[in-house]
């Protein structure tokens, strides 16, 4: 390719057939979601045996949840920032250091307290780690199939949260002690580290920051690869060149388009964090402080949890077919639906199908929200702007964690379900009236 003085990223990338550079990318960034995701659902395990073993009560389990997710505002915020700063991959590689380390240290705590910080180290790595990567998947992947493959990536991430549950219903019955091996196995996305070796820096992010040479050679290498798997590559359609962008911080996410962009992909996060986690977080606990055994509680999660894989996939084949603004609006209205019935109902089979309705048409909903989040806003502010959206959700639910645990306590069971039910529909009736569209837009 000729010297330039740009490097036309975006149209280089968009012209690229899928191919095993693709594929490499999303064995690496699949195993950060694997247990990114899986480490998000080892407390909702753990809880009931803290309750059993500890003798905590559902206030205590509000609190550790709380810690949780203002270590993941923190995370989501911050980590975004530092991203745009320093490069996605330098970023990837600190965040899973310190979501698997951290997820190893829960299972040397003693009491709450070091409990509660191991929790709030854990959820700060989550959280950074899963807004890089959803802004790599982005910057990466052609924009005609972004949103396929990064529902995709999610799909291969929520396979973790039933592995991760029959891990717990295996180890958590096992003694007093069994809870501590849940930890130990979110610790084990440190596998990620032996699978980025041909992981290069996002070549956007170069070009953004006016580095071209860099961005150039990226290209180059990644090009060489694809043409040597599927023969000669077409031209790529001609840019205008483009120019280093000044970055005005946090401040910039509040300015022009924006603006509306920041207030919409916030109000959709925090609903989906009190519909999400509502259920997700809460429901083996209430499940066991209204009479229904541990044992019991823990498979019935597990066969919950069988429909999140199923639902990450139907949203990545759908992802291209139809706008995600509206992908998105439907599943957050039958996830409601879902959520209601499954409150109204003790019977074994009806908890299992309803449980298992959720989780379907939440993932569709999920996978769909991670590339969503990640297209709207211009490359200088993608990772800042989805982690400040994120984050702001995970901030939401150190309230609504504690809400949730004020409603179970002092209104009821079914109370729990309908709090949850109406957060999906509130989410589903925003988008419909503000949701933008992103589809096949290059970013």
């Amino acid at each position: 390719m000729k010297h330039q003085t740009f490097s036309n990223v975006a149209n280089r990338l968009d012209r690229l057939p899928i191919s095993r550079v693709h594929y490499q990318v999303l064995t690496a960034l699949g195993i950060i979601y694997f247990f990114d995701l899986a480490d998000l659902f080892t407390l909702s395990n753990v809880a009931p045996a803290l309750i059993e073993h500890w003798g905590v009560e559902l206030s205590t389990i509000a609190d550790i949840t709380a810690a949780s997710f203002l270590g993941m505002f923190l995370g989501a915020s911050l980590g975004g920032r530092l991203s745009d700063r320093i490069g996605r991959k330098k970023a990837l590689n600190c965040f899973v250091l310190i979501f698997s380390i951290s997820s190893f240290l829960n299972a040397l705590a003693w009491d709450i307290p070091s409990l509660m910080i191991f929790r709030f180290l854990t959820g700060l790595g989550v959280a950074a780690a899963m807004i890089v990567t959803n802004s790599y998947l982005a910057e990466f992947f052609p924009s005609s199939v972004r949103g396929k493959y990064i529902s995709f990536c999610a799909m291969i991430g929520l396979i973790g949260v039933p592995v991760t549950n029959v891990v717990s219903a295996f180890v958590i019955p096992l003694g007093s002690w069994g809870w501590r091996l849940v930890f130990v196995w979110g610790a084990a996305g440190l596998i990620y580290f032996f699978f980025i070796r041909r992981l290069e820096e996002s070549p956007r992010w170069h070009e953004n920051r006016g580095a071209y040479n860099q961005a150039n050679a990226i290209m180059n290498r990644l090009e060489t690869r694809v043409e040597k798997e599927k023969g000669p590559l077409p031209a790529p359609k001609e840019a205008a060149e483009v120019h280093a962008v000044k970055h005005a911080g946090y401040l910039g996410l509040f300015q022009g388009r924006n603006l509306k962009i920041t207030i919409i992909l916030s109000a959709v996060w925090i609903l989906e964090t009190f519909g999400f986690y509502g259920f997700a977080s809460w429901v083996p606990s209430l499940l066991k402080s209204n009479g229904i055994t541990m044992e019991k509680t823990l498979w019935y999660n597990v066969l919950h949890s069988v429909g999140a894989p199923l639902g990450a996939l139907l949203g990545s084949m759908i992802s291209e077919r139809f706008q995600r603004k509206w992908i998105l609006a439907a599943s957050a209205f039958l996830t409601a639906v879902a959520g209601l019935l499954y409150g109204m109902t003790f019977i074994p089979v009806m908890i299992i199908v309803f449980g298992f309705v959720v989780n379907v048409t939440e993932r569709i909903f999920t996978s769909n929200l991670y590339a969503y989040t990640s297209e709207p806003y211009p490359t200088e502010y993608r990772s800042a702007g989805s982690g400040l959206a994120y984050g702001l959700g995970r901030f939401s639910n150190i309230f609504g964690s504690l809400l949730v645990g004020f409603i179970a306590i002092k209104l009821g069971y079914i109370s729990v379900f309908l709090f949850i039910g109406g957060c999906w529909l509130l989410c589903s009736v925003l988008l419909i009236l503000f949701g933008p569209k992103t589809n096949a837009q290059q970013i």
